[in-house]
């Protein structure tokens, strides 16, 4: 198998179930800005972090194929007329979640309480976990203008606010066991 078709040089893509959009519809920008984040993700865990993150991103990632598939599915070709499933994709169940709130809560755990805002920095891996945060929240964005349009289970709209503020969580942490500063945001009084 090949892996270029040629039929997207017209600009269009297929979404699982064969219809044809532009590469510039929201359904493809959504999943395509998982598709990065899932890409910033691999690159955070090839750092020198604790196993446990490892294992933690490598299942995150995992989820994230899963929403990518999510939303790459045109709604009207994933359910047949007697409400059976066409295509084999795949849930994003509350037990995704709460895998995420409970990882963010065991890290919070030994972290000091923020009293400001971070600025994100302080060492190359944490960097990357604030831009991969970054993206999800774009993902986000994009995910429930998609959402609004043409709804989907709304439990990947959930995922993805959780998966920011696990990546936050996660920058926190590495920075602390990286020994790395964390620069705190005080805004200058004016005079």
């Amino acid at each position: 198998m090949k892996i270029y078709t040629k039929t997207g040089d017209a600009g269009t893509t297929a979404l699982f179930g064969g219809t044809r959009v532009p590469k510039h519809h929201i359904r493809i920008e959504s999943y395509g800005t998982v598709d990065e984040l899932n890409s910033w993700l691999g690159l955070i865990r090839d750092q020198e972090i604790p196993g446990a993150s490892k294992q933690e991103l490598t299942k995150i990632q995992e989820d994230l194929f899963t929403l990518g598939a999510i939303l790459a599915t045109d709604p009207e070709k994933a359910v047949l007329k007697n409400g059976k499933e066409r295509l084999n994709i795949p849930k994003i169940e509350e037990t995704h979640i709460h895998k995420l709130e409970v990882a963010i809560d065991t890290m919070e755990l030994s972290l000091p309480q923020m009293t400001h805002f971070i600025l994100p920095g302080g060492h190359t891996t944490v960097s990357y976990c604030h831009i991969a945060r970054t993206v999800c929240r774009r993902a986000e964005r994009m995910a429930t203008l998609l959402h609004e349009n043409e709804p989907f289970d709304e439990r990947v709209l959930w995922y993805l606010n959780r998966l920011s503020d696990y990546l936050f969580v996660l920058a926190r942490k590495l920075s602390q066991e990286l020994q790395a500063d964390e620069v705190k945001w005080i805004p200058e009084k004016k005079g």
